[in-house]
């Protein structure tokens, strides 16, 4: 058991240099020596946890998305009425991206261009992730007569493309502009798309 909890212990102080070198250098310029010097270990044990550079890369981003999916099942386990978490959630989807990588000068795209076809494959898993939670929650909502019959996992795919626009992805934090703008334009997004699925009285 103790060896499993070094393993991750050292897995996540990788990952964490990996935040702290991309930042400074970028992916490009990045090495192992940089990796293992910055955690304070030898080279040889950074391949004993990660098989290359890549894999490091794309597992911070993994790491990133790992932590907001269980922020977003603690709200969907929430006490909340439906429609409250969906609007916690896709605020929580906006908001803990852009403050992961807003000491990055550059987008996630153009960090990680050299991996953009592996970028998006991890992507399109990602936000089937996400969306996976935005479904149990929808229909929950539908179950309780608060949300209109439909696709859930349809529905969840609009509140994630919907939000895209507003992640990090093509354009950096800075070029997005401040997170309280970011936030309020997510709320607005997600209170369009609310009133579209919500029973009104007329409907009932």
């Amino acid at each position: 058991m103790r060896a499993t909890v070094q393993t991750k212990e050292i897995r996540d102080a990788i990952l964490d240099a990996t935040d702290k070198l991309l930042a400074k250098y970028g992916y490009q310029k990045m090495t192992i020596d940089d990796l293992a010097a910055e955690v304070g270990i030898g080279k040889g044990s950074i391949y004993l946890h990660f098989k290359s550079k890549e894999e490091i890369a794309l597992s911070h981003v993994d790491r990133i998305v790992d932590r907001l999916c269980a922020r977003l099942e603690t709200t969907a386990a929430s006490d909340l009425a439906p429609d409250a978490k969906l609007r916690q959630m896709a605020l929580e989807r906006v908001s803990y991206r852009f403050k992961s990588v807003q000491h990055y000068s550059q987008s996630i795209n153009e960090l990680l261009s050299s991996l953009r076809a592996k970028l998006l494959a991890r992507r399109r898993e990602h936000h089937a992730r996400e969306a996976a939670i935005f479904a149990r929650v929808i229909t929950e909502g539908q179950k309780k007569n608060l949300f209109i019959n439909g696709k859930p996992t349809q529905t969840a795919n609009a509140f994630i493309t919907a939000t895209n626009a507003l992640l990090p992805f093509g354009l950096s934090t800075k070029e997005l502009g401040e997170r309280k703008e970011i936030e309020n334009k997510a709320l607005t997004v997600v209170n369009i798309l609310l009133r579209g699925i919500t029973y009104h009285k007329e409907q009932s």
